[in-house]
């Protein structure tokens, strides 16, 4: 980060911190929705407690770093743009959250054989985000790395999209289901698409960002 915060090291220490939050809570959502398909819930509650004290403990540290910015006036042409990527990831964390949460609350009937698309689209989901957190070290970092980042969290994206298509397509064509039980399972499936999505639009402000660095 030395680009941009070369006399601050606690800023860039914190803003690190923040980043590995992120993927401290990927890897919690994956390990969750693991446990809850496994029908493991005393292993899915622990990691889903954790997740839940994380997300906190990055609000804390985002809303630090904010302060840090605006009270010691630091690179005030590219602060917008920092704060707003800052904002935005901490929103991608939330959800991540906020879905392995959904899952302790309305505890959805999954399909056993249909477990297999569901871990593939939670990974794929965290992926983009785990590439989210990459595209913006680099923008901090190594400027010239963001682009080939960023293409890694739209391949991911719609690789997260993919895999949620075809989940959705195989619930609906059972014929042995409740109708309300199939949009019950699609409406967990598409909230963990959605991680992928808000990922990839924390990129589309990165790229814009970015382009701002080079001008």
């Amino acid at each position: 980060m030395a680009q941009l915060f070369t006399k601050h090291k606690q800023i860039e220490g914190e803003i690190d911190d923040f980043l590995d939050l992120i993927i401290e809570s990927g890897l919690l959502f994956k390990k969750g929705v693991h446990f809850y398909l496994d029908g493991r819930s005393e292993e899915f509650e622990v990691r889903l407690a954790d997740l839940r004290r994380l997300e906190k403990d990055a609000d804390n540290l985002r809303r630090s770093i904010e302060t840090k910015l605006y009270l010691r006036t630091l690179i005030p042409e590219f602060r917008g743009d920092v704060l707003g990527l800052l904002e935005h990831s901490d929103a991608v964390l939330n959800k991540i959250a906020d879905t392995l949460l959904l899952f302790s609350v309305e505890i959805p009937e999954t399909l056993e054989d249909m477990n297999e698309l569901h871990y593939d689209l939670a990974h794929n989901a965290i992926d983009a985000s785990e590439n989210m957190v990459k595209a913006i070290r680099a923008y901090f970092r190594e400027l010239s790395a963001v682009r080939d980042n960023i293409k890694q969290v739209q391949f991911s994206r719609e690789e997260t999209n993919r895999i949620a298509e075809k989940y959705k397509r195989d619930l609906f064509q059972r014929t042995n289901l409740r109708l309300s039980h199939k949009i019950h399972l699609r409406y967990f499936a598409h909230n963990i698409e959605s991680i992928a999505d808000e990922a990839e639009d924390v990129c589309d402000r990165l790229a814009i960002a970015a382009i701002k660095r080079y001008i």
